[in-house]
């Protein structure tokens, strides 16, 4: 079964690339734009430490280490499961969906697989970038378990990512479209991008246990971090990663059987 999914997968990944190729101007623009929109984040956060030494004591560039993992993480998001911010209106209102469930494959893994945003490759160079620059001036000792820990936690930020949209765009069979539910929802992730300790408990526990963004940049920093204080909690990210994607998964199985075609 996993075979076949792969092979499938594989299939869709190279038609993909067939029409990246044959609009290769559009590729380059998406890509650019995001290199753009991501670079002037960072840029941002250089003009702020041009006037501070410190963020309750974590310094520029282990804040630049906070952005990378959060910019890798959501470019795994962005590059293989963009495709689920248009379930809604691509899917539900218009009745495609019906197309999806008369087929003998996995619906989920259907929607997933019918884009592939290669906007997300320009979010996933500046993430390479950023985390080049930032490891280059931190004190951190890149042993084996070290890169192969870093890998990890990227991979769970991205997939907590997955897990939490999934989530809300899920609601989409009961309200025909949560887009705006999902983007409100998004946006919050762009708090954890900056240590948790620099807000107060309340939010800082909604981001951890009811929305756990906090897994996907700041706690997994944390590990390398010597002074952060929060390294179990970046131990628990992938079992975050693994309870999220479950969770979702069961909330999109409900959806999927309440989900009325457009026909009936």
């Amino acid at each position: 079964m996993l075979k076949r999914y792969i092979r499938l997968y594989l299939v869709y990944f190279k038609n993909h690339l067939k029409v990246m190729m044959e609009y290769r101007g559009d590729f380059l623009i998406g890509m650019s734009s995001v290199l753009i929109q991501q670079f002037t984040s960072v840029f941002f956060v250089g003009v702020v430490f041009q006037h501070i030494e410190e963020i309750n004591g974590w310094s520029f560039y282990e804040i630049l280490f906070i952005y990378a993992i959060a910019m890798l993480g959501r470019s795994i998001h962005h590059i293989f499961f963009d495709n689920l911010w248009t379930l809604g209106w691509q899917y539900v209102k218009n009745g495609n969906f019906d197309r999806i469930l008369i087929r003998p494959l996995n619906p989920l893994f259907q929607v997933c697989a019918e884009r592939l945003q290669q906007d997300g490759i320009g979010q996933l160079l500046i993430g390479l970038i950023v985390l080049f620059t930032a490891t280059s001036n931190l004190d951190i000792i890149w042993s084996l378990s070290n890169i192969v820990m870093l890998l990890v936690l990227i991979i769970s930020s991205g997939f907590i990512f997955v897990s939490v949209n999934l989530f809300f765009i899920t609601l989409s069979f009961w309200m025909v479209d949560s887009l705006p539910i999902v983007w409100a929802i998004f946006n919050l992730s762009e708090f954890t991008r900056y240590p948790l300790t620099i807000y107060n408990k309340g939010i800082a526990f909604i981001l951890t246990w009811l929305i756990p963004y906090g897994f996907t940049a700041f706690y997994p920093a944390s590990y390398f971090i010597e002074h952060s204080g929060y390294r179990v909690f970046a131990l628990w990210t992938p079992v975050v990663a693994i309870v999220s994607c479950m969770i979702s998964y069961k909330f999109w199985t409900l959806g999927v059987k309440a989900f009325t075609s457009t026909g009936s």
